[in-house]
């Protein structure tokens, strides 16, 4: 029947949220706790990543070849990623933690610099644009910073995850117990007679 489907797959959803808000919380903790484990199992999911990355966009190109001319920059695209993940397991972890690090440093100075030059537009149009200019600022310095600084850096970054673990944790775990809640008073309600 099609409810018992649909009541398996609400009772496989509900606990896929208990156990991934557990995941969550367990990793938030363990990259707090060992900090150094954390570090070299970060430089080695980022090597594998990219492996892996490298290897479906060169099998993917193939598959476009027959139908785009352009297949071939995706196959330069796995190639250089896989040439990537392949260098960073030879140079494990220092060139995974310094893409990680220099990554974060461009996406901020980046942002940075966006947010300056919005907040000029915003001054050409008469808005507010103060706070703009000093998100802007602040931004580009924390990434001129995460250069100068790259320990620091990749210690906020692991503090980053392992902060996300334990708050997506835990929501996942009070989303669950929102749906246990609710399957529970549906439960209630149809033993409940109806009253005329």
């Amino acid at each position: 029947m099609i409810t018992d489907e649909i009541v398996a797959a609400y009772h496989r959803g509900k606990w896929a949220l208990v156990l991934r808000g557990l995941l969550g919380i367990a990793l938030g903790i363990f990259i707090l706790a060992r900090p150094l484990a954390s570090v070299a199992a970060f430089a080695l999911v980022i090597a594998i990543w990219a492996l892996v990355d490298g290897i479906v966009n060169m099998v993917h190109a193939f598959d476009l070849r027959p139908v785009t001319s352009y297949w071939w920059v995706m196959l330069l695209s796995g190639l250089v990623s896989v040439a990537f993940g392949a260098a960073a397991l030879y140079y494990y972890p220092a060139l995974s933690l310094t893409f990680a690090v220099v990554w974060a440093a461009w996406w901020l100075i980046s942002a940075g610099v966006l947010g300056i030059y919005l907040a000029f537009q915003e001054r050409k149009a008469d808005v507010p644009w103060g706070w703009t200019l000093a998100l802007g600022i602040l931004t580009l310095a924390a990434g001129v910073l995460a250069i100068v600084y790259p320990g620091i850096t990749l210690a906020a970054l692991m503090g980053m995850l392992a902060g996300f673990g334990i708050v997506s944790g835990i929501v996942m775990l009070v989303g669950a117990g929102k749906m246990q809640s609710f399957e529970h008073d549906v439960n209630r309600a149809l033993r409940t007679p109806a009253r005329a």
